[in-house]
């Protein structure tokens, strides 16, 4: 626990009067609550500040939404519409509405507007009074508006100021820019004026390598008036010393403001009382402590039930009920572990829950949209459900989008999903005046009390890839962002940086939560040392292979002891692309393609990989289909890189779920929710037990990586076969027990006596494992890069049943089939399997459903296989 909610915590105690309650608790649970809100979200208006025009305007909204739905402007995101809605960020926009208070609520001591967010710089008028600013779109702001209001109709408005505009006073008057490599300003018509880390906005607004430029304004969160008397429950904070046998509670409620009165607060946990305290007149806080005996505690995805408690913190003043807060909390311990190595060389970088090693299997997470307060609820629950169906139990919060909306951290922690939370920084150096501070540290503190009780936030980073590309103290490192400078400006930018990173982020973290775990940036090797492709300890971003060209061969060789970043780009499948495109764009070097792709050397890159791994259509379609499979194969191969030097490496989260708008980029999951033949190749390689084979001239390994432990027999078998069905090698082995956070090797051989005078390019291995007869993981595994394989033309047949509104698809071939896609030419189709290679004689079946709960028909469906993309080697 911090010092100074250790301070609280004894004031707390030497003030109250402590009793544990049974059957002498009596409350009226027909109270009316004191605290009254009043939500703002209907009849908006809004108008550009320099005409008269009104349109109807939504709230939570954006600028360009709602001139979208005005019919002012085009969609942004279809071909290249991006390039002529550039003015709407650089003049103000006025938002206003009405709404009515009873005389009556007057009477309340406290009359509050309240804004969850907004985006950016705002000026708020009640009755067109000013009642204040905002120049934070990461805060709450809340302004005492009771002098002002009136009883029956008030107006409320709020000027929406240039984000462009005022980054460009806050250039000018900083004297010289700041590194800011994925700000596109000449997008923005800026030329090379970058103003985006002057603004704490969202950064990937202002453009990155794999999203537009839209630089929004907007009231972005819900905006409510809130009506009490006396005082209001202000923060809940949750300590908890947790095990197997006990949980002991500590609960730390906030007011307001000190209380005149002596106040109560009473606990509940699923609905009954643990534990009711009665503070003294003048408390700032209450804190109370309970235990729970023999806890269901909260696991990860995969290892154990995550489970959750509700719940409620009741404050009253003598009889009557001022303020109730609810929330779902996870009793669990997470650590992260930090163990040198016995060569004093390296340190140990894992997550412990529970005081279980858990090995990190996931993806790094950007936000939905650029337009943020369009993303529903079922996106958030897609994205978190296909997080959980690929067999993934973490999440990286990523430091140019957003603290995410509550949603999906309530998810999240339903889910099982862990979540490494960065602050909103990245790939830039920022300024460091007073200001600014203050700005962040609010930022941080309301974020931080916010999400800090989520059984699912395991880590708080400070930010993304900064201190590697300025690389303090080291010329040869870094990218090249410093040599830009003179000395005393290279001086007051690291300064500027600590302040930020080393003094305030980490003091806010240790002050406002349960003792949990700061890293000051993503990647760092912790302890001073700078990032690199062969450091022993901390995170580590891996781009050797992408953006250095390096060999898909080298994820095996750049492997560090937490893999936070790497990735392969692919395009979204034709369906996807043929929604912001025309037929006269179908070519990887269009105009309208190449914008959908920020990335400079992306298209290009794609093909030059392409070359070297498969052959390469001369079809559009059937490039975007080889596109991902490429992807798929090459993050495929990363992850099992990853968790075949367990426990060595420890985590290995790629880049990246999501998309923000229709783009080809690193994405497992396109802009409108389609998976990509990744989503499915990481739900095969993040099974908790997984097969790993590998060859090379001299002999063939199978080795089993496991995140839990196998105490009873297993059965592997080892087939070679070649295209048509023959089985030309054939062997079975008892495996005695698997561990848990281990690789072992289950079987190797000379390859030469297992492929013997079979052609290379015409056989394939398929090694299976089962416990109990039931099958644990299957890998088939090619001697030849796919572009060499002699594939067979095969005969393919498809069965159809029905299965009320989904379809159940089953495949057979003759011979094999290898990556069989089916496309789904219905919206939000999801299919239990795809991009799959059929056996000769084997029946695969793909159970296709709808998000929609539509009927799912055949006749929208249109098949497609490897063979039919290549012409030089097929049989």
């Amino acid at each position: 626990m911090s010092k100074y909610y250790q301070l609280q915590l004894i004031t707390a105690i030497l003030s109250i009067s402590l009793t544990f309650l049974t059957s002498c608790h009596k409350v009226n649970q027909n109270t009316k609550m004191n605290k009254q809100t009043i939500s703002l979200l209907d009849h908006w208006e809004f108008k550009q500040v320099e005409k008269s025009e009104w349109m109807k305007a939504e709230v939570p909204g954006t600028v360009h939404t709602d001139l979208m739905n005005n019919g002012k402007i085009e969609d942004p995101y279809y071909r290249m519409n991006e390039r002529d809605v550039q003015w709407i960020d650089k003049v103000d926009w006025e938002y206003k509405t009405t709404f009515n208070i009873e005389q009556s609520s007057l009477n309340n001591q406290h009359i509050h507007l309240h804004f969850d967010g907004i985006d950016t710089y705002g000026i708020v008028y009640i009755n067109d009074h000013k009642v204040g600013e905002t120049d934070n779109m990461f805060i709450e702001w809340d302004f005492d508006i009771k002098p002002f209001i009136t009883e029956g109709q008030n107006t409320l408005r709020v000027v929406l100021e240039s984000p462009i505009q005022k980054g460009l006073e806050e250039l000018e008057k900083h004297g010289y820019g700041l590194p800011a490599v994925n700000d596109q300003s000449e997008i923005g018509e800026l030329g090379d004026k970058q103003v985006s880390i002057f603004t704490r906005k969202a950064g990937y607004h202002y453009g990155w390598d794999w999203g537009p430029r839209l630089v929004t304004s907007g009231i972005w969160r819900d905006v409510t008036v809130q009506l009490w008397d006396n005082n209001k429950i202000d923060n809940v904070l949750v300590h908890q010393n947790t095990n197997q046998e006990k949980a002991d509670l500590t609960i730390i409620t906030a007011l307001d403001q000190p209380s005149k009165k002596a106040l109560k607060v009473v606990a509940k946990i699923d609905g009954k009382v643990v534990n009711e305290t009665t503070s003294e007149a003048n408390a700032t806080s209450i804190s109370q402590q309970f235990t729970i005996e023999n806890p269901e505690l909260w696991w990860p995805a995969n290892l154990g039930e995550p489970h959750l408690y509700q719940l409620e913190i009741e404050l009253y003043e003598d009889a009557e009920l001022l303020d109730i807060h609810k929330e779902r909390i996870g009793l669990r311990t997470i650590k992260v572990v930090q163990k040198p190595d016995e060569d004093g060389k390296g340190k140990s970088f894992y997550f412990e829950v529970n005081g279980r090693p858990v090995f990190a299997k996931g993806a790094n997470y950007i936000p939905n949209d650029l337009f943020l307060p369009r993303v529903s609820d079922s996106t958030y629950h897609h994205m978190i459900q296909s997080t959980l169906d690929a067999n993934m139990n973490m999440l990286r919060v990523w430091g140019g989008g957003i603290y995410e909306n509550d949603i999906f951290y309530d998810l999240c922690d339903e889910k099982g999903i862990l979540v490494w939370q960065d602050f909103m920084f990245a790939c830039s150096m920022y300024p460091g005046d007073k200001a600014f501070l203050e700005s962040v540290k609010q930022e941080a503190i309301d974020n931080v009390k916010r999400l800090r009780n989520h059984a699912s936030i395991a880590l708080w980073c400070g930010n993304n890839e900064m201190e590697m590309a300025w690389a303090p103290g080291r010329e040869d490192m870094g990218w090249g962002w410093k040599q830009q400078y003179t000395p005393v400006q290279r001086k007051d930018i690291w300064g500027d940086y600590e302040k930020v990173f080393h003094e305030l982020l980490p003091e806010v973290v240790a002050e406002y939560t349960d003792d949990q775990f700061y890293w000051r940036s993503s990647p760092t090797g912790g302890d001073g040392e700078i990032a690199h492709y062969e450091h022993r300890s901390g995170d580590m971003h891996y781009w050797g292979v992408w953006h250095g060209e390096h060999p898909f061969s080298d994820f095996r060789k750049y492997i560090g002891r937490f893999m936070s970043e790497y990735g392969f780009q692919s395009f979204p499948e034709f369906k996807s692309v043929k929604k912001y495109t025309i037929p006269e764009d179908y070519d990887i070097e269009s105009e309208v393609m190449a914008s959908h792709q920020r990335s400079g050397i992306g298209n290009l890159r794609i093909k030059k990989y392409m070359e070297d791994h498969y052959q390469v259509p001369t079809d559009f379609e059937d490039f975007l289909y080889v596109g991902q499979l490429l992807q798929a194969e090459s993050i495929y191969s990363a992850i099992q890189a990853h968790r075949e030097k367990m426990p060595y490496c420890m985590g290995s989260l790629y880049w990246q779920l999501n998309d923000c708008w229709p783009v080809a980029s690193w994405s497992s999951m396109d802009f409108y929710g389609e998976w990509k033949a990744l989503q499915y190749f990481a739900k095969d390689v993040n099974k908790n037990t997984s097969l790993i084979v590998n060859h090379d001239d001299e002999k063939l390994s199978v080795k089993i990586a496991s995140d839990i432990d196998v105490a009873n027999e297993s059965e592997l078998n080892i087939k070679l076969m070649n295209f048509e069905g023959k089985i030309l090698f054939d062997i079975s082995k008892t495996i005695k027990s698997i561990n848990a956070n281990n690789t072992a090797e289950v079987f190797s051989n000379p390859i030469a006596e297992i492929i013997k005078q079979s052609k290379s390019d015409e056989i394939l291995l398929v090694t299976t494992l089962k416990n109990k007869e039931e099958v644990v993981d299957t890998d088939y595994h090619y001697f030849v890069l796919q572009k060499e394989l002699n594939l067979p033309q095969p005969k393919v047949e498809f069965a159809f049943t029905e299965k009320g509104n989904d379809l159940l698809v089953t495949v057979s071939s003759d011979q094999l089939v290898k990556n069989l896609f089916i496309e789904v030419n219905q919206e939000q189709a999801e299919l239990t399997d795809n991009y799959f290679d059929v056996l000769p004689n084997q029946k695969v079946e793909v159970l296709i459903s709808s998000r929609k709960n539509e009927k799912i028909s055949k006749n929208n469906l249109r098949f497609k296989h490897l063979q039919q993309t290549m012409v030089e080697v097929v049989k």
